[in-house]
């Protein structure tokens, strides 16, 4: 029997603009296919924690978790650090997951102009 581990998946998303709907249907995009990518079940969700960069303000990233059903997992927001020349209207997510995967198996998800951020995490999916 494995051992069950907390674990952490990273993942990150552009949205198309500074809009509720955008943002939110985003954060949806990226929180499904890290679940379904990584197998999980919400259960299976310790926390998560969604950062995004000072160019979204329009609403929470939490939101769409909560539109999904997300009602239990606890959620945080916090804004991204503002590094000059970085891309913009990113939203990133560490999902903190109960599992008995090793960290080799663990899927981190990068979508749209994301995939930028981590080519060395997206290039072997």
């Amino acid at each position: 029997m494995s051992l069950m581990r907390v674990r952490g998946i990273r993942g990150a998303i552009t949205a198309h603009e500074n809009t509720k709907e955008s943002i939110n249907e985003a954060t949806k995009e990226l929180l499904l296919a890290v679940v379904r990518e990584n197998e999980l079940d919400t259960e299976d969700i310790a926390s998560i924690v969604f950062t995004v960069t000072a160019d979204l303000m329009a609403d929470f990233p939490a939101s769409a978790a909560r539109d999904l059903g997300w009602t239990l997992v606890p959620l945080l927001c916090t804004t991204e650090i503002d590094v000059p020349g970085s891309l913009g209207k990113v939203i990133r997510v560490l999902v903190h997951v109960n599992t008995t995967k090793k960290q080799d198996e663990i899927k981190h998800i990068y979508l749209r102009d994301a995939v930028r951020l981590r080519l060395d995490l997206t290039s072997a999916q």
